[in-house]
């Protein structure tokens, strides 16, 4: 089994615009994200859309945009299996992704003063914490999960 990812031109195109945002041109980054988006469309692929929405919610300019994206990334996360990630990186696991889904949802509602639902949010990401990786991500994931205070509109993390 290899570490490395099969060639993948959506996820190529989705990487190189998360790393076009991270080097400086978040609106740049945003546009061809939400352009690839359009592309894909509800029904495109539960891999594409779970890691492009995942990406493009830390792109929005209000929590509320940053929310629906958020949201959007759960619900393609949902209908995302094991053996479709796995085709694209042997090492995946579906269950992997929901902590730090979760945690970004909590985040969201928290901020925006949603105590209930982040609290929610944050549970979920708790039960899902033993199927992270033991390394250095999965170890940032269990981190933050344990330092969340879902109360705190000061507190911002995104993972």
């Amino acid at each position: 089994m290899t570490d490395q990812p099969t060639a993948d031109p959506t996820m190529t195109r989705i990487i190189e615009a998360v790393q076009l945002g991270q080097s400086g041109a978040p609106a740049q980054a945003r546009a061809l994200l939400t352009a690839l988006w359009d592309e894909l469309g509800p029904a495109g692929d539960a891999l594409h859309r779970c890691t492009l929405a995942h990406y493009l919610a830390d792109l929005q300019d209000t929590t509320e945009a940053e929310l629906s994206w958020d949201e959007r990334a759960l619900a393609a996360a949902s209908e995302l299996t094991d053996a479709r990630a796995q085709r694209y990186l042997p090492a995946l696991q579906v269950q992997a992704f929901l902590p730090s889904l979760h945690l970004n949802l909590a985040d969201c509602h928290r901020r925006l003063g949603n105590v209930g639902a982040a609290r929610e949010h944050l549970a979920h990401a708790r039960e899902h914490l033993e199927r992270l990786p033991d390394d250095p991500y999965g170890d940032s994931i269990r981190a933050a999960v344990g330092d969340f205070v879902a109360d705190d509109p000061t507190d911002r993390r995104r993972r």
